[in-house]
């Protein structure tokens, strides 16, 4: 019998930690803004730090372009607004060839209602074969507010 202890209150499903790909030496960040309190590391690397956020409002795109194509199973967001009530939508996409053609995963929309809805996590079991470039497009406020766009944290496995 194979077991391990989780703890108590755990929502949704998190793959182990060793199972996580090595995305900041494993491939490039093309960002259309970055806040330098927030860098894209950040929020790439367990542990380390309070994620990215974008230094103006707006639309934004984070983009990894990885060094050699990936097979990826599991993609994990969590997003994090505690001070702003909005609507956010992202748009995650990948590219098999390049950054040439892009196939959708998923468009999602979900609110922040602080203080009782401050975080959304988003699970995705997927099959991307030959992942060359990972895409999110975020409109942090469908409204047209002054959010600014943020990743708390994004891991592959």
């Amino acid at each position: 019998m194979r077991k391990r202890i989780i703890t108590q209150g755990a929502t949704g499903i998190i793959t182990p930690h060793e199972d996580w790909l090595d995305l900041e030496n494993s491939a490039q960040a093309e960002l259309t803004s970055e806040d330098a309190s927030h860098p894209i590391e950040s929020a790439l690397t367990p542990g380390w730090g309070s994620g990215w956020r974008a230094s103006e409002p707006g639309q934004q795109t984070v983009r990894l372009l990885f060094d050699k194509p990936l097979r990826v199973k599991h993609v994990h967001l969590l997003f994090h607004e505690d001070e702003v009530p909005r609507t956010q939508e992202f748009l995650l996409q990948w590219s098999s060839d390049g950054g040439r053609s892009f196939r959708e995963i998923v468009r999602q929309q979900f609110n922040f209602s602080p203080p009782d809805n401050t975080r959304e996590i988003e699970e995705y079991e997927v099959d991307l074969v030959g992942l060359t470039v990972l895409e999110i497009i975020i409109s942090p406020d469908i409204s047209g507010g002054c959010a600014r766009a943020s990743i708390a944290e994004l891991r592959l496995a």
